[in-house]
């Protein structure tokens, strides 16, 4: 698992939304800065919990320029279904194949409760409209998620 890092390209993608509407990241980035962040499973506890965060603090990081998507390899039903349940007010991306989290090295070998498997690390990166990785937030908590990145906004 090579992770990508501060000041190379991000990969471009194109993957379906909790509405099951294209979304490519370069087009986003026309307009916005993007964090892009994955985790593991929708509507898990953790997840929600990040989630949620991100959620309450949307106005914040759009006031930065700085609009959120969330990608897992749930379905876009599933992202649907966490997206109603939570109310959640960005963007989440069905990567069911795990393609795009194998081309921001996000992919690889996790261990839990004694059993290792592979599956997403918990990541996130701030990319700038020229696709440049400005940041890459690796040490955090899913409940300080936001506030970490809201910090480093505002430094």
């Amino acid at each position: 698992m090579k992770t990508l890092t501060q000041g190379q390209q991000a990969p471009d993608f194109t993957l379906f939304d909790q509405h099951q509407q294209k979304v490519t990241l370069s087009e986003r980035l026309a307009s916005h800065r993007v964090l892009l962040y994955f985790y593991p499973k929708a509507m898990t506890p953790g997840c929600t919990v990040q989630a949620c965060g991100l959620r309450d603090t949307q106005a914040e990081l759009l006031a930065k320029n700085v609009s959120v998507i969330g990608i897992s390899t749930d379905s876009t039903d599933r992202l649907a279904k966490f997206a109603k349940r939570d109310a959640l007010n960005f963007t989440l991306l069905a990567d069911e194949d795990h393609q795009v989290a194998d081309a921001f090295g996000v992919w690889g070998l996790k261990k839990f409760m004694g059993k290792e498997y592979d599956g997403i690390h918990r990541l996130s990166f701030l990319i700038n409209q020229d696709g440049s990785v400005a940041k890459v937030f690796d040490t955090f908590k899913t409940k300080d998620h936001h506030q970490v990145v809201l910090d480093y906004l505002n430094n």
